[in-house]
């Protein structure tokens, strides 16, 4: 039957449509329901655009401050909504990418709002979501609303931002991330709530285009899932660029002015004051799109917002599974591609392994750059492990001098009677690029005499890297 299938993934952000891929390529058919625009919300309004705005952020920072590098740049100016339609041309392409991506693998594409009947069952109704802004025209072939069965049913319905009561966003003086992307105009001043990856990057990205940021942070340090390290060389950092931040704090009132907005913060040790701007962003997480989904009624288990699933994406359901946001922390893209691939995999017999969470890396795009993976030094030593760290300031490489970008750390952890690399945490001029080279050593089971006896290329920002496992047992050569 037309519409007997073996695989029905529901989303097609990161997670779902590289779901729908392997498992067409393990010979599973398959199709994906989606409701609004291919690649969901990562590559129309999450990391492909927010990193498109960060980039035009990047070259303007440049462009002022010219004459640090020998060159003139006089009168630069920056266009705002130019920026933005370069930033949603982007979005554009890679979602009509997806387009491609789908027919190629023979992935039908079923246009609509998904519910789960039952077991094997799923009913697509016609959107009633209205796309913020109109979108690619959808995929030819794409398949109408109806009844679809599917022996194995995968929730990859990704997650949307938080709604703090009194914070409620009205698209005008409250934004979520969605406002912050696109901006009509660009404003004098603006409150950040909330300093995880979110809040940090639109914080870094607005001061450097020139606007009055305040960044307030409930807990004690900005970035919380960071190491505290880390976390306080880029709030120097960020201090330093003008950015107000304020920890252990609350956003207790917001009142909406003719100009913005008031927002009253109250502090730790009880003061209270009074924060005038043009808008408040509020970046304070997100929550994963569980509703209407029919989950409830089937007795799909639930977690504070999020499916309850196994290391393979099952859920306590048979036939029902859940990878990405919807499923639960890290909210990242590449975890939700990597857990669907894992999801599918067992689905079809095929050799594979648990999602192990500590493998995944972080990445904030902020200036500077912040990228990490496994465990901090604060939770290695909550563990009872005996740790060896090593440090490594950019000031010490050749090629983060020559590029102006002296400032920046690298941090390593590792198991003191074992060698085992524990984690990785950096800060600086791209290392969200070269995190990747940690992780790699941490899935290869890598030990600390194996990366000190790897040979990193010179003049890099790699040897950073290099420089940081040589200082964990005393060997460091240029610092």
């Amino acid at each position: 039957m037309a519409d007997q299938y073996d695989v029905i993934v529901i989303g097609s952000g990161p997670g779902g449509y590289v779901t729908a891929i392997r498992a067409s390529q393990l010979g599973l058919k398959t199709a994906i329901v989606e409701r609004e625009h291919l690649g969901g919300i990562c590559l129309n309004w999450g990391c492909i655009p927010t990193k498109a705005l960060l980039r035009s952020s990047e070259v303007y920072g440049h462009m002022v401050h010219a004459k640090e590098f020998g060159l003139s740049a006089d009168k630069v100016s920056a266009d705002i909504a130019a920026v933005v339609k370069r930033s949603r041309g982007v979005s554009v392409q890679l979602s009509q990418g997806v387009g491609f991506l789908m027919k190629k693998n023979k992935v039908d594409v079923i246009w609509g709002e998904a519910k789960i009947a039952k077991p094997g069952e799923v009913v697509v109704s016609d959107t009633k979501k209205t796309p913020m802004e109109p979108q690619p025209p959808k995929p030819k072939g794409t398949l109408a609303a109806g009844t679809y069965k599917a022996k194995h049913i995968v929730v990859a319905t990704g997650a949307r931002p938080r709604v703090i009561p009194g914070m409620e966003p009205d698209g005008e003086k409250i934004w979520t991330y969605f406002e912050a992307m696109v901006p009509k105009e660009m404003p004098k001043s603006l409150v950040v709530v909330g300093s995880g990856a979110i809040g940090i990057e639109f914080a870094s990205f607005y001061r450097t285009m020139g606007a009055e940021v305040t960044v307030v942070e409930l807990l004690p340090q900005i970035l919380p899932v960071e190491d505290a390290e880390i976390a306080g060389h880029v709030r120097k950092r960020l201090e330093k660029q003008g950015i107000k931040i304020l920890t252990e704090a609350k956003v207790s009132k917001v009142d909406k002015t003719a100009k913005g907005v008031t927002a009253t913060v109250e502090t730790k040790d009880g003061k209270s004051e009074k924060i005038a701007a043009d808008k408040l962003i509020s970046a304070v997480g997100v929550v994963g799109n569980i509703e209407n989904l029919g989950l409830e009624e089937l007795g799909v288990k639930t977690d504070r917002g999020c499916v309850v699933i196994d290391g393979y994406g099952r859920t306590n359901v048979d036939g029902i599974y859940a990878i990405g946001d919807v499923a639960g922390p890290p909210m990242l893209a590449h975890k939700a591609e990597h857990e669907g691939v894992v999801c599918v995999e067992k689905i079809a017999g095929f050799p594979t392994h648990e999602m192990d969470k500590l493998k995944i890396p972080g990445c904030t795009y902020c200036q500077p750059q912040v990228a990490s993976v496994g465990l901090t030094e604060a939770k290695a030593k909550e563990a009872g492990r005996e740790i060896k760290v090593g440090r490594f300031p950019f000031i010490g490489n050749g090629k983060a001098i020559a590029l102006g970008e002296p400032e920046g750390l690298v941090k390593t952890i590792f198991d003191a009677k074992t060698g085992e690399l524990l984690g990785a945490h950096m800060v600086g001029a791209e290392v969200t690029e070269l995190i990747q080279g940690y992780v790699v050593a941490m899935n290869c089971e890598t030990t600390e005499e194996e990366l000190i006896a790897t040979v990193f290329p010179h003049p890099t920002l790699s040897e950073t890297m290099h420089e940081s496992v040589l200082d964990a047992y005393g060997r460091v050569l240029n610092i």
